[in-house]
Protein backbone atom coordinates (compact mmCIF):
# COMPACT_ATOMS: atom_id res chain seq x y z
CA UNK A 1 0.00 0.00 0.00
CA UNK A 2 1.73 3.23 -1.14
CA UNK A 3 0.69 6.65 0.73
CA UNK A 4 0.18 9.37 -1.50
CA UNK A 5 -0.36 13.07 -1.28
CA UNK A 6 -3.33 15.09 -3.29
CA UNK A 7 -3.91 18.95 -3.55
CA UNK A 8 -7.10 20.14 -4.36
CA UNK A 9 -9.04 23.78 -4.59
CA UNK A 10 -12.01 24.11 -3.27
CA UNK A 11 -14.42 26.72 -3.95
CA UNK A 12 -17.01 28.79 -1.54
CA UNK A 13 -15.24 28.20 2.00
CA UNK A 14 -15.83 31.23 4.02
CA UNK A 15 -15.15 30.62 7.54
CA UNK A 16 -14.12 28.31 9.68
CA UNK A 17 -17.36 26.00 10.21
CA UNK A 18 -16.69 25.56 6.25
CA UNK A 19 -13.45 24.19 6.62
CA UNK A 20 -15.12 21.82 9.40
CA UNK A 21 -17.74 20.75 6.91
CA UNK A 22 -14.94 19.83 4.32
CA UNK A 23 -12.80 18.22 6.50
CA UNK A 24 -15.22 16.17 8.02
CA UNK A 25 -16.47 14.93 4.82
CA UNK A 26 -13.33 14.13 2.96
CA UNK A 27 -12.25 12.80 6.01
CA UNK A 28 -14.80 9.34 5.81
CA UNK A 29 -13.59 8.53 2.29
CA UNK A 30 -12.00 5.27 1.98
CA UNK A 31 -8.07 5.56 2.33
CA UNK A 32 -8.08 9.21 3.38
CA UNK A 33 -5.81 9.05 6.16
CA UNK A 34 -5.11 12.88 6.63
CA UNK A 35 -7.01 16.20 5.58
CA UNK A 36 -5.52 19.51 5.67
CA UNK A 37 -7.94 22.44 4.98
CA UNK A 38 -6.77 25.55 4.11
CA UNK A 39 -8.93 28.66 4.46
CA UNK A 40 -6.95 31.56 3.35
CA UNK A 41 -5.56 29.91 0.05
CA UNK A 42 -8.84 27.42 -0.48
CA UNK A 43 -6.32 24.49 -0.57
CA UNK A 44 -7.71 20.70 0.29
CA UNK A 45 -4.84 18.66 0.80
CA UNK A 46 -5.23 15.00 1.46
CA UNK A 47 -2.90 11.96 2.27
CA UNK A 48 -3.75 8.57 2.18
CA UNK A 49 -3.68 5.01 -0.42
CA UNK A 50 -5.25 4.45 -3.43
CA UNK A 51 -7.18 8.07 -3.91
CA UNK A 52 -9.13 8.50 -6.89
CA UNK A 53 -9.73 12.04 -7.69
CA UNK A 54 -14.04 11.61 -7.92
CA UNK A 55 -14.63 10.74 -4.68
CA UNK A 56 -12.73 13.51 -3.08
CA UNK A 57 -14.51 16.10 -5.49
CA UNK A 58 -17.51 14.25 -4.31
CA UNK A 59 -17.24 14.45 -0.94
CA UNK A 60 -16.74 18.52 -1.23
CA UNK A 61 -19.47 18.74 -2.87
CA UNK A 62 -21.75 16.81 -0.34
CA UNK A 63 -20.15 19.65 2.19
CA UNK A 64 -21.27 22.18 0.08
CA UNK A 65 -18.68 23.18 -2.06
CA UNK A 66 -17.33 23.08 -5.31
CA UNK A 67 -13.37 21.11 -5.77
CA UNK A 68 -11.14 21.20 -8.37
CA UNK A 69 -8.15 18.49 -8.57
Amino acid sequence: MTTETREYTVHGMTCSHCVMSVREEVSEVEGVTNVDVDLASGRLTITGSDLADEPIIQAVTEAGYTAEA
